[in-house]
């Protein structure tokens, strides 16, 4: 059984979009994105640097889009499940069906506006902690006043807070965590500093008229199938200052009997987490054109 999923923010580097705009079409269905939403996605895919694409509006649609593009380049694939890393719902969201490609660069871009708003209201941002047991690093997270805004499994917890005390976090480690390290982010996601951001995206989900998941969809909220396009939409409002729980999202994989998992572009963080949390199970990130061919082999071999 295949799963498909979209990696959240963090993952994007300048230039990444590059080679997969030279595909057949490509450049035009960014171009029509682009149109629609009032974002240059090809530049800043292909030419932005790092602090600009880290900015949290830019940084989402950028991610959905790749997804998108790449998830397309595979071709007809139906996978048994599909699931995405925070902004990374969305993404799965269009592979289900619930939300056509140009609704949900639409729902990001506002989503990623908003985010951004309530960001500058205070300094935040989020780390990852790297070992350490997670019932201890969770009570160690609460004591200094942070959120396990990420719970991702194979020993991964990501906090979220302001940036003093994040700074405290850097000092005061919990124990058997190797090592904190600083995301991508600019912001605090996924905790209640995104708060003003939920209303904006809640008015936002009312002018789109989602579909029922055509493929299992797996939610990163509790790690439970969702089977109604509507609970999709109304998961994906609330998330923005819920904790993700992917790892729960992997226990549920387990349970669905996965075998193979491919993450779309820009691969890697999610596929990293499935090497260690699930053993035996095949996984490829595509991180270029490059990765198509061996995808296709894996879909092939795993497709249900």
């Amino acid at each position: 059984m295949l799963v498909l999923v979209a990696p959240g923010q963090g993952a994007q580097t300048p230039g990444f979009l590059t080679p997969w705009l030279e595909l057949p079409g490509a450049a035009d269905r960014v171009g029509a994105w682009s149109d629609a939403i009032g974002l240059d996605l090809a530049h800043h895919g292909t030419q932005a640097d790092a602090d600009r694409i880290r900015d949290t509006a830019v940084a989402q649609p950028l991610l959905v889009a790749a997804g998108i593009l790449s998830a397309a380049a595979l071709g007809d694939v139906v996978p048994g499940a599909v699931a995405g890393h925070s902004v990374g719902e969305i993404t799965a969201a269009a592979f289900a069906g619930v939300l056509d490609d140009t609704a949900a660069l639409t729902l990001v871009r506002k989503r990623g506006l908003a985010m951004a708003d309530a960001a500058a209201i205070t300094a935040t941002g989020m780390s990852a902690l790297l070992g350490g047991d997670p019932e201890v690093s969770v009570a160690h997270l609460e004591k200094l006043g942070l959120t396990p805004a990420n719970v991702n499994g194979a020993g991964q917890i990501v906090a979220a807070g302001t940036l003093e005390q994040l700074a405290v976090l850097n000092e005061d480690k919990p124990e058997g965590v190797r090592k904190v390290v600083p995301l991508k982010v600019a912001g605090a996601f996924h905790t209640h500093h995104m708060a003003p951001a939920v209303d904006t995206l809640a008015a936002a989900a009312k002018e789109l008229s989602p579909a029922d998941p055509g493929i299992t969809y797996v939610s990163n909220k509790d790690g439970r199938t969702v089977a109604t396009g509507a609970e999709v939409l109304d998961r994906l409002v609330g998330q923005v200052a819920s904790p993700v729980r992917w790892d729960l999202c992997m226990e549920t994989f387990r349970q669905l009997g996965v075998t193979a998992l491919i993450e779309v572009c820009p691969g890697g963080t999610l596929t990293g987490l499935a090497k260690r949390a699930l053993p035996g199970v095949r996984t490829l990130a595509l991180k270029t054109p490059d990765d198509l061919d061996a995808a296709r082999e894996v879909i092939a071999e795993h497709s249900a």
